[in-house]
């Protein structure tokens, strides 16, 4: 019995020690993932992709001005060339990305 309560809660520490790891992606993760192809790393819209779809740099006073819930709904549904990422991310991941696109302005 006490070998069954000793192994439970070995099992529920190394769970809680993984999961958090799977559970949630950061928004640089997911951005380096799906966005940076076409915006760059430093999000300018300078690759050969980004100019070719014309990206719009996120350091635009335009994009800056935006508010996250404009930017999201780009993510979410597309705009001009980006395609729609409906379905391919989750609202919690298009958060992070924006937070992230954010932190890529200053």
């Amino acid at each position: 019995m006490i070998l069954n309560l000793r192994y439970g809660a070995i099992v529920l520490l190394a769970a809680s020690m993984v999961t958090p790891a799977f559970a949630q992606d950061s928004g640089a993760d997911l951005y380096k993932a799906k966005c940076a192809m076409c915006h760059g790393a430093d999000g300018l819209g300078a690759t050969p992709a980004g100019k070719a779809m014309k990206a719009v740099s996120f350091k635009d006073p335009a994009v800056i001005k935006a508010p996250d819930a404009e930017l999201i709904a780009a993510v979410k549904n597309g705009k001009n060339k980006m395609p729609p990422n409906v379905g391919k991310l989750t609202d919690p991941q298009i958060k992070s990305v924006v937070a992230y696109i954010r932190t890529l302005q200053k």
